[in-house]
């Protein structure tokens, strides 16, 4: 990479959050910074394999509100947009307008968009009549996949394929915001928040940007990822109150908490963000990114949460004793949080890893797979903005395997600026990023 443009600062200008806990940048810290939980039994997805219906959902987010609020400019696209779509849409609209991007007065050859998302799964609804034709004789399940094509197929309503195809969030909002400039979609799950932040800042670094809106959207608050979960014995069962279910690094914890939302930050160059006198919430120092898994499929989590959190601090120039706090994956199950534990551990040493805050904010927003990392990211530096890091809810009895410093209870004051975010996936992919508050 050429010096000259290694050197470009990447800075944060605007956040459009549309979670849980809060639609827009001040209900989200509001309700965080008051410990109010989003996880509760759900009443947009009642009916799910999550025990008790219990899930993390954006309640302020019906189709109506969308179509008038939140996607105002993008009405006659809603009807190919599933909800995670239209969910990652909603947040990077709001993050153009909390960071001042005037779309008449910009270059949009030198606007970008990079974007993560899950893989998105059709609701059983949508596939039913499709299923039923392929069925050998009619009305059994025996269910002919010779039949699809001709049959099945063509029952699809029109529109499906672009309602659930994960690099739709990027085009759409290419489409809307006129971004004429490197476009790219991810799809890394969990690891997706560190994956597009990466991204974006090296393209911002090459010069081949001034601007990129990056972000990420995903739901597991769906009926069959749902489903698969609980058929891999990995949702919470317990204790009966939904908002103490998601328990991260705590003793007594039984599980992840299903959950939807999404988050976008816009990333500038520092000098373009000074010279149209945009507000700077915080700069991004390094990324870092790892997969390990065995030739026999055994994942390697915390070998991979380890790369991640070495390659990170080697790109940002760092120690681990200059990071003010580390914002955990925190999923709520027994074997992740341990993994994780250990992989903290291996990087910052045994006694700065015991010391170092730790928060685990999935406690507020369940688990919504790629949509997750650039929310909880989001709490950070808006807590640092503020000399706080947000606290973790539901940690009552330390675990003696994951001896870590976990920020409970309320906010705990910091001056150290700097947030370590990681995210780790079920296949053994993980990333890493560090911000720095302003």
């Amino acid at each position: 990479m050429n010096q000259s443009l290694s050197t470009r600062e990447v800075v944060i200008t605007g956040i459009g959050i549309v979670s849980p806990i809060g639609i827009g940048v001040d209900p989200f810290w509001e309700n965080l910074n008051a410990g109010r939980s989003g996880v509760h039994h759900c009443k947009i997805f009642p009916v799910t394999a999550s025990p008790d219906s219990v899930g993390a959902e954006v309640s302020d987010f019906t189709d109506e509100s969308a179509r008038k609020v939140y996607l105002k400019d993008q009405r006659k696209n809603i009807k190919a947009m599933c909800r995670e779509i239209q969910l990652g849409v909603a947040s990077a609209s709001l993050a153009l307008q909390h960071g001042g991007v005037d779309l008449g007065a910009i270059d949009h050859e030198r606007l970008g968009v990079e974007f993560g998302a899950n893989l998105m799964l059709s609701a059983p609804d949508i596939l039913e009549t499709s299923v039923i034709e392929c069925c050998d004789p009619p009305g059994s399940t025996n269910f002919e996949f010779g039949k699809w094509g001709q049959a099945g197929l063509g029952k699809m309503e029109p529109l499906w394929l672009l309602r659930y195809l994960p690099n739709m969030p990027a085009c759409h909002i290419s489409i809307s915001a006129d971004a004429r400039g490197p476009s790219n979609s991810l799809t890394m799950d969990d690891a997706s928040a560190g994956t597009v932040i990466g991204e974006a800042r090296r393209v911002l670094q090459r010069g081949h940007a001034d601007i990129i809106i990056s972000g990420t959207t995903g739901t597991t608050l769906h009926p069959i990822k749902t489903l698969h979960l609980e058929l891999w014995h990995d949702l919470a069962r317990t204790p009966a109150e939904p908002e103490r279910r998601c328990r991260p690094f705590e003793l007594n914890r039984s599980g992840r908490v299903v959950g939807e939302g999404a988050c976008t930050f816009i990333l500038e160059e520092r000098e373009h963000a000074e010279r149209r006198g945009a507000k700077i919430w915080g700069r991004v120092l390094g990324t870092g990114s790892s997969c390990v898994v065995s030739p026999t499929g055994v994942v390697g989590t915390r070998a991979a949460l380890a790369n991640a959190m070495r390659l990170a601090l080697r790109d940002a120039g760092l120690t681990p004793n200059q990071i003010g706090h580390i914002n955990a994956h925190g999923l709520g199950t027994k074997s992740t949080d341990i993994e994780e534990s250990k992989a903290i551990l291996d990087v910052f040493g045994d006694d700065l890893g015991r010391k170092i805050p730790v928060t685990a904010l999935k406690s507020f927003l369940g688990n919504s797979g790629a949509g997750s990392g650039m929310m909880e990211l989001a709490g950070s530096l808006l807590g640092l903005t503020r000399g706080l890091i947000p606290p973790t809810l539901n940690y009552e009895v330390p675990d003696p395997e994951c001896p870590l410093n976990i920020v409970s209870g309320k906010p705990q004051p910091t001056d150290n600026k700097i947030v370590l975010k990681i995210n780790v996936t079920r296949m053994g992919q993980a990333s890493a990023s560090i911000v720095e508050a302003a």
